[in-house]
């Protein structure tokens, strides 16, 4: 194998790559990264047995060939070389690598030990704008849960339907979910359970403009572009009826500038419990009340106007999770919905547009 290429595109191509290679694994091929020299390119493939990517790039290729080259040494080589066109040749398992004046050596694995990636036909697949599957991710992922004890929400709810698409993430205190309309992608009807890590790589590798391809296996999934692929797992097992949890019959509505009241909280979040970081709120005709106590370190207080209709209500809320709600609002402008201090809240953009709904779950308030 022997071919030429610019810096920056091998920079690139490892970077899309780097993220999937597994920091730790008693399979010592996973800490190596695939190259395929084939036709004008150069694939660059990792995987952690989970999680597969491959990405192409341009390349002058003279000869041929492929071989296994560890991930991280690689990476670090090619961001470290000057600005000039890189030369890499492979002798076996040996992969000589030279940039300007710079020479380096590194001892890979043979091909043949690399895992394959998972069969997944792509002649049943469906097409999605990117811009769609990177509004789905942002707005949704934020919110899975990274506890152990329910590995079923450590995923993604991905709900396809003929005409749209929906997903949704909780660990069980906070929920997100966004649903957009689709326009004759031929998606099947299904529900599938997605790990978080492989939609951000989906999110990172395609960019928002074209169109990417989409393929399910009984286990996995994969998305494809002509330069890009991202393989998971999908976890098994059945989703809980999240919609069982959205209230429908909120009586008090509450509308905010987002800023505003994100900065309001970061004030309060300050002097809040590490343990349970609580604020207190409190609302009232165009009035918005926060207070924090905190045993042996201090308190707090701060008022905001909103607009507020309904009954005084007092609940109390986790500071981070309201935080990250927030921070993900697509609007100025917010609108948030209660039925009681005990009861789960629903945040909305004001505008109504798009089918954006997050949950947060009250913290017990005590007097």
């Amino acid at each position: 194998m022997k071919l030429s290429i610019t810096r920056d595109s091998l920079h690139a191509g490892l970077g899309a790559v780097a993220a999937t290679i597994p920091t730790k694994t008693t399979l010592p091929v996973l800490s190596n990264i695939l190259l395929e020299a084939i036709e004008g390119s150069l694939s660059l493939s990792g995987t952690d047995l989970d999680i597969s990517v491959a990405v192409k790039i341009d390349a002058e290729v003279e000869r041929e060939g492929s071989v296994t080259v560890p991930a991280r040494k690689f990476a670090e080589i090619a961001r470290e070389l000057p600005a000039a066109p890189v030369h890499i040749e492979v002798d076996g398992v040996e992969i000589r690598i030279e940039g300007g004046k710079s020479k380096f050596k590194l001892f890979g694995l043979a091909p043949e030990e690399f895992p394959s990636f998972p069969e997944v036909e792509f002649d049943d697949s469906w097409r999605m704008k990117a811009q769609d599957l990177h509004e789905l991710i942002s707005r949704v992922s934020f919110a899975v849960s990274t506890e152990e004890s329910r590995p079923i929400l450590n995923g993604v709810l991905w709900q396809l339907r003929p005409d749209s698409a929906t997903m949704v993430a909780t660990n069980g205190h906070r929920l997100a979910r966004l649903k957009i309309q689709l326009d004759g992608v031929g998606a099947p009807e299904a529900d599938l359970i997605v790990p978080p890590k492989a939609l951000q790589q989906v999110e990172r590798l395609f960019g928002a403009e074209g169109d990417v391809e989409v393929a399910r296996s009984r286990n996995h999934l994969g998305f494809r572009s002509p330069n890009r692929q991202v393989y998971t797992r999908l976890i098994e097992g059945p989703y809980p009826n999240y919609e069982q949890v959205i209230p429908t019959d909120s009586d008090k509505t509450a509308t905010a500038n987002r800023d505003n009241l994100s900065a309001a909280i970061r004030r309060m979040a300050v002097v809040a419990s590490d343990q349970t970081h609580r604020v207190r709120m409190a609302f009232s005709n165009g009035t918005l009340s926060f207070r924090v106590q905190t045993p042996d370190l201090g308190e707090a207080e701060e008022e905001m106007p909103v607009d507020y209709q309904g009954d005084d209500l007092e609940i109390g809320f986790n500071a981070n999770y309201l935080l990250e709600v927030l921070r993900y609002m697509p609007d100025e402008d917010v609108i948030l919905q209660f039925k009681a201090p005990e009861r789960a809240a629903t945040f909305l953009p004001a505008s109504g547009a798009p089918d954006y709904l997050c949950l947060v779950m009250p913290l017990r308030l005590l007097d």
